[in-house]
């Protein structure tokens, strides 16, 4: 798979969510469990609906409570965001255990599923900004505006895929070496975070 293959991906999910565009929707994932594709799918999902609990949470008359409430829906939304990551980090880990890399092979500063990570904000980007961009209630200096962005965040995709795939190449390669250090949060660690750990 190249990094176009991840682009569609996440705008197909993008897509598919706003057909009903409900935070609380049902998701179904429609690739095999074992394929890189159900990763990306289900990663896509988490990105898209917390991208609208951030949307909500802002409402200036949001009730406190219900502000609570979603506040612990991002926070465990944040988490899935990341595990997920590292189920794809894992799966190139397995795909390249064999690579002999090369005397002169370096490490990434990001690993590839990190880098993937910011490829599905960025659809999650393009999307919203083109909606402002043809928003027909909004004025034309506004979606003159918007249209501005859009076409960097669309030249942002270009570059950002065209990392991903030379990364990708380079592992395989073995002009790189990847090395996956597991997310440490410590504020959802009942063990870790102090003020939790304090009520015990």
């Amino acid at each position: 798979m190249k990094a176009k293959d991840f682009n569609q991906i996440f705008d197909k999910v993008i897509e598919t969510y706003h057909v009903i565009d409900k935070v609380d929707q049902p998701f179904s994932n429609p690739h095999d469990s074992a394929t890189l594709e159900h990763l990306l799918y289900r990663k896509s999902w988490i990105d898209t609906v917390q991208w609208h609990y951030e949307d909500i949470i802002r409402l200036p008359d949001i009730d406190p409570v219900e502000a609570l409430e979603l506040k612990r829906k991002i926070d465990a939304s944040n988490q899935d965001r990341t595990d997920m990551v590292e189920y794809v980090d894992s799966y190139f880990l397995k795909k390249y255990e064999n690579v002999v890399t090369k005397d002169s092979a370096k490490i990434n500063s990001e690993s590839p599923a990190w880098a993937i990570d910011r490829l599905s904000i960025l659809a999650l980007k393009i999307y919203h900004m083109r909606e402002e961009a043809t928003r027909n209630s909004a004025s034309a200096e506004h979606k003159a505006a918007c249209q501005v962005k859009l076409n960097v965040l669309l030249e942002q995709r270009i570059d950002l895929s065209t990392a991903i795939d030379d990364l990708v190449v380079d592992i395989e390669n073995g002009d790189k070496y990847m090395k996956v250090y597991k997310q440490m949060k410590m504020y959802n660690d009942d063990d870790l975070n102090p003020m939790l750990y304090a009520k015990k």
